[in-house]
């Protein structure tokens, strides 16, 4: 048989998601497990959200708005930015998918930070590009200035530059003006991906990127989701800040009605449910306070964050075992072993009683050794 798979797509290896709740009860026979694993609102989805897919139910017979235009009038009046500069998507991943692929190919330069979100390198490395990965500062934050030694030495082979903020899986932030300043020193040809998974649940100033965006040679992207303090990871519902000429061209490569219309109606009203977003925030920086400080008592060396999750380095015990045992006492969380860091765990912000569980149980783990 012919050997038909490129070699650069036989090396890929599948993305490794958190276990699902009910797959992990089924496999345990245990019931009421408690998932703090995949960075989830626990809160659920936003009430409005719910009602509002309700009433868009009846209607799944219907193509969904391909341009998403009710949603693009909504994130105009909440950002700022022009319609045409924005773009609505199946969660963050697809912007990720469609630059990679667009603004890179064999030959070029896509420099991340590792650890980091891996769908950025995993893209990267499907459209045949060269992947630069550059690792963390020993406080686990971006290395900026190593990046952009990375950066310029390829010049303009240098096509995208991923930066997510805050930092997956270490919650690390950087403030506007060290992102600035990074992005107006990247070589003229590279384009900044701004990945704002988390901002929402930063404590500190957050940028406005319009001024950015409105330059006449702008190469800055922001990405934006649904999935995280609005609660709908499950309909995968994502937007994008970018100039409107880059816009335009990922329209025209996207795939159409790329946005299903219970995504669309979802996200709408989520974005208008001011209150729920105020009720995650509190219940974050609640569970986020309590963690930081239950896990600097047990010993688990607990690293700052602005995200709605905490990593902990368990100075130099086996994250996959941890992971197991408290498994075995109800309790999901993610070993960063696939993020190369083998000694760390990361949990996102509970309910009151999801969190009192996790330390709980992490108190049994520990006495156990």
């Amino acid at each position: 048989m012919p050997k038909i798979i490129p070699p650069h797509i036989e090396k890929l290896t599948p993305y490794v998601p958190g276990r699902l709740i009910e797959e992990v009860e089924a496999e345990l026979g245990l019931t009421g497990l408690i998932k703090l694993a995949s960075n989830e609102n626990s809160l659920g989805p936003s009430p409005l959200a719910l009602a509002a897919l309700a009433r868009a139910l009846p209607r799944i017979h219907r193509y969904s708005d391909a341009d998403s235009r009710l949603l693009k009038a909504a994130l105009s009046r909440k950002t700022g930015c022009d319609p045409a500069q924005i773009l609505c998507g199946n969660g963050s991943s697809e912007f990720i998918l469609l630059l990679a692929h667009i603004l890179t190919g064999p030959g070029e330069r896509a420099l991340m930070s590792s650890p980091s979100f891996t769908l950025y390198a995993k893209n990267a490395q499907a459209a045949g590009a060269e992947v630069v990965e550059v690792p963390l500062t020993p406080d686990y934050g971006h290395d900026l200035a190593a990046l952009l030694v990375r950066a310029a030495e390829a010049g303009d082979r240098t096509r995208l530059v991923f930066l997510d903020n805050p930092l997956n899986p270490t919650g690390a932030f950087l403030s506007p003006e060290d992102l600035t300043d990074f992005y107006r020193r990247l070589p003229p040809a590279a384009v900044l991906v701004l990945d704002e998974a988390y901002i929402d649940f930063s404590r500190r100033p957050r940028a406005d990127w319009r001024p950015l965006l409105d330059e006449a040679d702008s190469r800055l992207v922001v990405l934006r989701t649904f999935s995280k303090a609005y609660g709908l990871a499950g309909l995968r519902a994502a937007y994008a800040l970018m100039p409107a000429p880059l816009a335009a061209a990922l329209n025209k490569a996207r795939q159409p009605f790329n946005m299903s219309g219970l995504a669309q109606a979802g996200a709408l009203a989520a974005l208008e449910d001011e209150d729920f977003l105020r009720r995650t925030l509190e219940m974050t920086w609640t569970s986020l306070d309590y963690f930081q400080a239950e896990f600097t008592r047990l010993g688990l060396g607990p690293r700052p964050t602005e995200a709605n999750f905490l990593m902990a380095d368990l100075g130099g015990r086996s994250a996959d075992e941890f992971f197991q045992t408290l498994l075995c006492r109800g309790v999901i969380a993610r070993s960063l072993t696939s993020f190369g860091l083998p000694t760390c765990l990361r949990v996102n912000a509970g309910l009151p009683a999801e969190s009192r569980a996790l330390v709980s149980a992490l108190e049994e783990v520990l006495a156990a050794r």
